[in-house]
């Protein structure tokens, strides 16, 4: 006899039903109180009776366990949406994959389901859950417009067809609503050139909670810190922004603590990077062009409700955004009215008494000279050459002898004046 065939796999349910279906044929108890015990009817007992009683304990398994479901998906379509994963979506998480080929393709196909069949395929690898630390929960804001949290992502976005880029990034603490632009760089332009897109669009924000880059706080530690001895607050050139447009800046101590910002960019390196691939983008400009279009249907699809109803965005069109999001560096006017920028001399053209003078770089590229409200003309000079300092001879100290002056009797010796005396 094989022993294998002793075994039997049954739920705690069924061994509950065979102890009672048992005492029915041993005549301890009869069916319509076994029906009563197992909230069964009598016709139902009877049949698990008449099973138990044929074919031994083995009668009390469900008989269709273990048998394909009726309601299974074709093996001709698993084996297609698998083929069409393998040739156009590989690297797609399931949930995205889904989503692509129900937009794209028309085939629909649940997630999980694809899940599954992914990892039996060992295309799709289940990630371990890490153990995550105990923090402390902070609530939404309640209206919208209340704060922004703003970062940069650097990833490479372009999967090495173009070059490499960095997202700026907004999301509205409150609604979860999403404002990017790609750059070449994280620094002082991108960042104000991306704030100023956000307020053309969104308004100005009550306060913007970022990190500690060196674009938006300067990091070096101060020396006094007590009044009245205390340095004078140092700001960057987007700090000096914000807090001429009336914005709060929040700084974080950990990526953690503005983690709604930090997920969307995990989730927009996995779904804008696979977007792009689609759409074949190679370039900046065509993944902002993209990214033009990709993400209203994003806020659509992800955004939620205030809690609060109001906007907390202030119009930004009674301030001159060129003029504040400008980097503005104070310089000195020399005495001829020049002015050195960057290793670079410039020629101020109007008469003034002014001792210091800003120049201003707008987002543009244009150049300004101002002091005050007054805006100077100038002018591009020639860095005159550097100055030849003269050759510096070593200076010889003369040499003194030691003797009795010129025309002394011991420089002429004993040389009489006249003639000799002769010999007689």
């Amino acid at each position: 006899m094989d022993k294998e065939k002793d075994i039997l796999m049954i739920k705690p349910k069924e061994l509950k039903r065979l102890q009672i279906i048992r005492k029915v044929l041993d005549q301890q108890i009869n069916q319509q109180q076994a029906a009563e015990y197992l909230s069964l009817s009598d016709r139902q007992v009877r049949r698990i009776v008449r099973r138990v009683r044929i074919q031994g304990d083995r009668g009390i398994i469900h008989r269709l366990r273990g048998q394909p479901s009726c309601h299974r998906i074709d093996q001709k379509f698993r084996q297609k949406i698998i083929e069409l994963y393998c040739k156009t979506y590989d690297g797609f998480g399931p949930t995205l994959a889904s989503e692509k080929m129900l937009e794209r393709q028309r085939l629909k196909v649940c997630d999980e389901t694809l899940r599954l069949w992914l990892i039996a395929e060992g295309l799709w690898q289940v990630k371990r859950q890490r153990k995550k630390k105990k923090r402390s929960w902070r609530a939404r804001k309640g209206h919208l417009g209340e704060m922004v949290q703003m970062d940069g992502s650097h990833h490479d976005w372009l999967e090495g067809r173009g070059l490499e880029m960095v997202l700026m990034g907004y999301i509205d603490d409150a609604t979860g609503r999403v404002y990017a632009k790609f750059y070449e760089y994280e620094g002082t332009q991108p960042a104000m050139d991306s704030l100023k897109g956000y307020i053309k669009k969104h308004g100005i924000p009550r306060s913007i909670y970022l990190d500690k880059h060196s674009t938006y706080k300067i990091n070096k530690p101060q020396r006094y810190k007590d009044w009245p001895f205390r340095d004078k607050e140092e700001l960057t050139q987007f700090a000096r922004a914000c807090r001429q447009l009336g914005v709060e800046l929040i700084y974080a101590h950990s990526p953690q603590a503005k983690g709604r910002v930090e997920r969307v960019f995990e989730t927009l390196q996995d779904r804008l990077v696979k977007e792009m691939r689609l759409e074949g983008v190679k370039t900046l400009k065509g993944a902002n062009d993209l990214l033009k279009r990709y993400l209203p249907v994003f806020n659509k699809k992800f955004n939620i409700c205030a809690r609060e109803f109001g906007d907390y965005h202030r119009s930004g069109k009674t301030m001159d955004l060129n003029e504040i999001l400008s980097v503005q560096t104070e310089h000195v006017l020399r005495n001829d009215r020049t002015v050195v920028h960057q290793k670079r001399l410039y020629q101020v053209l109007n008469h003034t008494r002014a001792q210091k003078v800003t120049v201003h770089e707008y987002l543009s590229g244009r150049m300004a000279i101002k002091y005050g409200r007054e805006s100077f003309a100038y002018k591009l000079l020639e860095r005159p050459l550097p100055r030849l300092r003269p050759l510096v001879t070593k200076r010889v100290k003369p040499r003194y002898r030691l003797g009795s002056p010129k025309g002394s009797y011991w420089r002429d010796g004993f040389k009489l004046k006249g003639s000799l005396p002769t010999k007689n």
